[in-house]
């Protein structure tokens, strides 16, 4: 890997950044650090980086010590991080919070905003907080300013499991949320509560009170939520 691609220094950034630095790398390795160790589950966090990519970015992480590979309990291969790997969670920690510092507004560019991804990493963080349902739940989610084929998402609670459809599934609707793409990755990102997307009626939630009431518990937010509720740092170097 250094042969083709080294800085030519001894310097530790620059030796790091040869296996850091890549495209789509710090994402790869960003998903394992949530959790993800199979190969489809990796690809719906990166929707858009092909497979044939994934693939050799995986390689790359496993020739490098970062990832391992293992078989599953079920079969099929699994990628779980090495010690080497665990300890990247600060550094890539570090670039997320200072993203929310200091460039909030590219987070919600258009160009950045993906339903897919969105819903993906809620029904995620949704699934790591869930408590045991006696019943079925399903919140279907209706998301304006979107193409036609991606404005619903339904996430059905079953048990202590959470699964995301991206088709109708069929079973009767206990709460309905709508808000715009945009909207609602500003809610998920801390950069708005939801007490005042719903005040300002820019996120609309239907169902039974109990349902409704429910959603601010369940529907939990980014890992760099907190960070985002914070000023950005734009706004403290204006005010000082």
């Amino acid at each position: 890997m250094r042969e083709t691609r080294s800085y030519g220094q001894f310097c530790p950034i620059a030796i790091a950044s040869e296996v850091l630095a890549e495209r789509w790398t710090p994402l790869v390795i960003r998903e394992l650090l949530c959790g993800s160790v199979r190969f489809n589950d990796l690809q719906r966090g990166v929707p858009r980086m092909s497979s044939a990519l994934l693939a050799r970015r995986l390689k790359e992480l496993l020739r490098a010590g970062i990832i391992e590979r293992r078989t599953g309990l079920h079969g099929g291969a699994e990628y779980r991080l090495t010690p080497a790997g665990k300890e990247l969670f600060p550094v890539i920690e570090g670039m997320g919070l200072w993203a929310q510092r200091w460039l909030r507004r590219d987070l919600v560019d258009a160009g950045n905003l993906d339903p897919n991804l969105l819903m993906w990493d809620v029904r995620r963080n949704v699934a790591a907080r869930i408590s045991h349902h006696d019943r079925r739940h399903v919140t279907e989610f209706r998301l304006s300013g979107v193409p036609a084929n991606r404005r619903r998402y339904w996430l059905v609670f079953e048990g202590d499991a959470v699964d995301l459809c991206y088709k109708d599934p069929g079973f009767e609707v206990n709460l309905f949320v709508a808000a715009s793409l945009r909207l609602l990755t500003e809610v998920w990102l801390g950069h708005i509560s939801i007490d005042r997307a719903i005040r300002d009626d820019r996120l609309r939630l239907e169902g039974s009170r109990g349902d409704v009431t429910a959603f601010r518990s369940w529907f939990a937010l980014s890992t760099f939520a907190p960070a985002g509720a914070r000023p950005t740092g734009q706004a403290e170097l204006a005010a000082r």
